[in-house]
């Protein structure tokens, strides 16, 4: 068995080299960085706002969202999304674009001109002022994307303070990549230097002054392993002294961030392990590896964000029907119901099935939003069944052994008496097979088809390719 576990590992991490452009080494990130008296960092969960507890997220992407491309458009979908089932509306980088060295005709959002101001292409502070007024008054709450990194190379820090920068042969650089020590190919961003307090001071008042402003509810943190985890220690006491803030990391392979500030980091792991088994590159049963693995390196109140799709895989490594093939939906519930958050890229209700475009303008067909009752039946679900609620609210995801796990991934959750038990055919096979193992007997809902079932031991289930069912009680 430990034989057989630590081979499962091994290749797992494998795997996990090939998510996105980051570097899975980042024992190099508290090197070389400066402490400061406020850091915080415990064996503890860091604070959570109550509403995160059985939360879902949604991702926008201003400038492609409508052919406005505007603040106002967003706020004018706001109560669709509200009824989609959407709890977190998270926004990606909505400040100025840096000129100087921009990638296409428009840019990148994440080569940020300035940490305290919009982009005046998505309207005004006031117009974002009242999205989250609008927001908040929905039940919606907003967290923006922050680059803490690095910044454009025409931010007012790069005349101004110089020394907020990484300097190589006293040139500043592009940003170095902490797993091999060298410059990334992100050319239209210049490296912040993590070693000068006042930029970290800097940087955490750029930050609080969105909560003080705009009243924000927390943010998604671009490339956190890039930064070194001290600083998100000093950073997150400096925020919850404005409001208690939801924070997201997008990271992975430092599990200190889950005690030095984060609530929530990215699932690249599951991610990828996903779209192997949806390509026919590895069987169902390395699910159960993957989650083995979190369990192990995690504390126990951690939980991820579990996605099919974002703007990164979106536009560099494929839409939904080229990642997941056919069984794309299968996937989406499968991530809807594991332990996590499932994130709702912008589209996806409307069967989003193009690359957006990240430095141009390429605006989203919304269509029907034919997609919007499967996401709904889902998102619903996960509000009012607490063994699908986040981290230690939550109820674990329990195997249950069938005669195909090759093919077949199911399990079931429970958290006191709520429950919820999954069955996918994750193949492009037809497949009959038998239930087995316990704790998952009785009688329940099936969400998509309302139909009424008994489960137990023994029960044959027949499945069509990529077919899927959830059960609740």
């Amino acid at each position: 068995m430990i034989k057989s576990l630590l081979a499962s590992t091994i290749s797992l991490f494998l795997i996990l080299g090939a998510c996105r452009n980051q570097a899975q080494d980042n024992q190099t990130d508290n090197q070389n960085s400066t402490s400061d008296s406020t850091a915080v960092q415990t064996d503890q969960a860091p604070p959570a706002p109550e509403w995160a507890k059985n939360a879902t997220i949604y991702e926008v992407n201003t400038r492609q969202f409508s052919q406005a491309g505007t603040f106002k458009a967003v706020t004018q979908q706001l109560p669709r999304l509200k009824e989609l089932g959407v709890d977190i509306v998270w926004f990606m980088p909505i400040y100025p674009i840096s000129q100087k060295n921009k990638k296409g005709t428009l840019g990148s959002p994440y080569a940020i001109a300035d940490y305290k101001a919009v982009n005046p292409n998505y309207g005004t502070i006031d117009d974002f002022k009242e999205l989250v007024k609008r927001a908040h008054g929905l039940g919606l709450k907003v967290i923006l994307d922050w680059v803490p990194n690095h910044t454009g190379w025409d931010h007012k820090w790069i005349t101004e303070h110089p020394e907020y920068y990484t300097m190589i042969e006293g040139k500043m650089t592009a940003p170095i990549d902490p797993g091999n020590g060298k410059p990334t190919d992100w050319t239209d961003v210049a490296d912040l230097n993590y070693d000068n307090p006042d930029m970290r001071k800097a940087m955490i008042e750029a930050m609080s002054y969105w909560l003080r402003e705009c009243d924000i509810d927390g943010f998604r943190c671009d490339v956190a392993g890039f930064v070194p985890n001290d600083f998100w220690a000093q950073l997150r006491p400096a925020l919850d002294k404005v409001k208690t803030v939801f924070m997201l990391s997008e990271w992975e392979a430092e599990p200190d961030h889950f005690k030095s500030c984060f609530n929530m980091t990215y699932g690249w792991g599951m991610h990828t392990v996903m779209k192997a088994v949806a390509q026919g590159a590895k069987p169902a049963t390395v699910i159960d590896s993957m989650v083995t693995l979190n369990r192990q390196r995690f504390p126990a109140w951690y939980y991820q964000m579990e996605f099919t799709q974002n703007h990164d895989e979106n536009t560099w490594n494929g839409t939904l029907n080229e990642s997941f093939k056919d069984g794309a939906d299968a996937f989406i519930v499968l991530s809807s119901t594991l332990e996590g958050m499932p994130l709702v890229y912008n589209g996806m209700e409307s069967n989003l099935n193009k690359r957006l475009a990240f430095f141009e303008k390429d605006s989203i067909a919304w269509g029907t939003y034919a997609k919007t009752d499967f996401f709904k039946s889902l998102l619903t679900l996960k509000h009012r069944n607490r063994a699908l609620w986040n981290g230690l609210a939550g109820g674990k995801a329990i195997k249950i052994p069938t005669g195909s796990d090759d093919q077949v991934y199911a399990f079931y959750r429970q958290k006191d008496n709520d429950r919820v038990t999954v069955i996918l055919n994750l193949s492009n096979r037809p497949v009959t097979t038998q239930l087995a193992g316990a704790g998952y007997e009785g009688t329940f809902l099936e969400i998509f088809t309302r139909s009424s079932s008994e489960l137990k031991p023994g029960l044959s289930v027949t499945l069509k390719p990529w077919e899927y069912r959830v059960y609740t009680n």
